[in-house]
């Protein structure tokens, strides 16, 4: 297989390589991609110094899948122009994601819809993949009705610059900033650009895309709060069903889930945190109790790293489910 990856000096770009690299992908030719400025710059993977090469320059090669991880705006220009050409392309932006020709993939959920006309998959909103993960085997079995979420965001989410601030806020050191505020010792509730109604696009991705993945008649609302945490992403969830619940069988098609851990044992003092997430690759549940005060309702928290199995792992298993079902 040759493979591109399309924003390979970013973040996830980085994590996709090692993804790559754990999971022993079949890769017979890599081409890494980045800005014109990074062009020529040397990257080594498996022992190998690969140059950086131009979208420009990739067009020329023949390649079977790309792996974009650079933002919108280049994913809704070159995304196209290499499916034009044959080339299977998994973006990992949200330009795509809503597009009713295009697939939102969580492979555990719904990798089995992938079809040969697929050209342009995206992979969905890191928060999104975490929280359906989790919805989707109690969905199954009880009727998500209702999901009321409240996320814990890592600055990672943001990119390079808003690690920096938070380091160089910590330093006591006055740079370029990402966020409007100060992160270091500071939570905000703003992820993303506010819409017109109120609410945040990341809060807006969470509704929508967990609908697409699941169930357009589940509603969910969600508040989406930035934390002074470098990696891995949480989430406080209230979820109301359709069906009578029964905590021993929500646990039981929780730990079933291909991808769910669960740690959630109270007298030990486990629960999940962002820092026993770090480079893991599965999404972890705990905190499992039934809200008191709500027929058939759950509150949960679940944690995940942002740069894994929100971003790098997700897009991987997306190519490795391609090459399972004889895509590319």
């Amino acid at each position: 297989m040759k493979l591109a990856i399309v924003g390979a000096t970013g973040m996830v770009g980085r994590e996709i390589l090692d993804v790559i690299k754990e999971r022993k992908l079949p890769v017979t030719e890599l081409f890494l991609v980045a800005s014109k400025k990074s062009r020529g710059k040397l990257i080594l993977f498996n022992g190998v110094q690969y140059k950086i090469i131009t979208l420009e320059e990739l067009l020329l090669k023949n390649i079977d899948l790309a792996l974009f991880s650079a933002g919108s705006e280049i994913s809704k220009v070159w995304a196209p122009k290499l499916a034009s050409k044959g080339v299977k392309v998994v973006d990992n932006s949200s330009f795509w994601r809503m597009g009713s020709n295009h697939k939102l993939i969580v492979p555990e959920i719904n990798g089995a819809e992938l079809s040969q006309s697929d050209m342009i998959i995206s992979n969905p909103n890191c928060s999104t993949i975490q929280l359906v993960m989790v919805l989707a085997p109690l969905h199954k079995k009880f009727g998500v009705k209702r999901v009321i979420v409240s996320t814990y965001q890592a600055v990672s989410g943001t990119g390079k610059k808003a690690v920096e601030q938070l380091k160089n806020e910590e330093k006591n050191i006055v740079n370029e900033t990402a966020y409007f505020h100060q992160i270091y010792q500071n939570v905000f509730p703003h992820c993303d650009e506010f819409t017109q109604n109120g609410y945040t696009k990341e809060e807006m991705k969470l509704t929508n895309e967990t609908k697409k993945i699941l169930d357009r008649d589940i509603d969910v609302v969600a508040t989406a709060v930035r934390v002074p945490v470098v990696r891995g992403h949480s989430e406080s969830v209230n979820i109301t069903f359709e069906k009578r619940i029964d905590l021993d069988k929500i646990i039981f098609a929780l730990k079933e889930m291909d991808g769910v851990t669960v740690v959630d044992n109270l007298v030990k003092n486990e629960y999940p945190t962002p820092i026993k997430s770090y480079k893991k690759d599965q999404v972890f549940v705990g905190r499992i109790r039934k809200d008191f005060t709500q027929k058939n309702t759950l509150n949960l928290w679940i944690v995940s790293d942002n740069l894994r199995k929100g971003a790098a792992t997700n897009t991987v298993q997306i190519a490795e489910q391609l090459i399972l079902k004889n895509l590319i």
